[in-house]
């Protein structure tokens, strides 16, 4: 039983593994975030230029022409 702790002991030392994967889900989970940041704001701007078209578009079939 002791030649199995200290066979196992430098296994629970190493971390480098375990921090790996924690900055793995961390980048993951900012990834997902900017993401749907971007979608979010995307679709934000869309509406805005279909705004500006509609006014556009009304404006320049409301003017009088010479």
């Amino acid at each position: 039983m002791k030649n199995l702790m200290q066979k196992m002991n430098p296994l629970s030392k190493n971390e480098k593994g375990a921090t790996m994967v924690e900055y793995a889900v961390m980048v993951a989970l900012i990834a997902v975030v900017a993401i749907a940041m971007v979608k979010g704001v995307g679709q934000n701007v869309n509406n805005t230029f279909s705004k500006v078209n509609t006014e556009l578009s009304t404006a320049t079939t409301n003017t009088p022409t010479k």
